[in-house]
């Protein structure tokens, strides 16, 4: 059981750290505690899971009509959910969390890929070996 409640675990960690780092970073993002803070990395992770799915499926065709870049939106939504949802964590406006959330998800990439091993849930196969027909 433990084996499954490791990678759940690490990733939580990643998010953590993530959200951590840029409360130091913007000044316009703060935890009050370190439960609040723990607390809002788990909200987090639940709201990309579950919400965010719903969010994107809703607004594809705004998200089609500009290339991609309202997902950056939605990111800085699933933040400031977050924060009206945790006492103690305080986000001082869109913008803020526009950027905070963007360099959360690059963060949460980077150390991810480094503490869960550098898989990041697909692969991308560029050209056949030689020797295989690609279909």
């Amino acid at each position: 059981m433990l084996a499954n409640l490791t990678p759940f675990l690490l990733h939580w960690a990643v998010t953590a750290t993530s959200l951590w780092v840029a409360s130091h970073l913007f000044k316009g993002m703060h935890f009050g505690s370190t439960s609040a803070l723990v607390v809002s990395a788990l909200l987090l992770g639940l709201a990309n899971a579950v919400v965010k799915p719903l969010l994107v499926f809703f607004t594809l065709p705004l998200t089609l009509l500009s290339f991609g870049l309202f997902l950056l939106v939605i990111n800085a939504l699933m933040l400031l959910l977050v924060a009206k949802l945790v006492e103690g964590f305080r986000l001082t406006g869109f913008w803020t969390a526009l950027w905070a959330s963007t360099f959360i998800t690059l963060l949460s990439w980077v150390l991810g890929s480094f503490v869960l091993g550098g898989t990041t849930g697909f692969t991308i196969q560029t050209a056949p070996a030689p020797g295989q027909v690609w279909l």
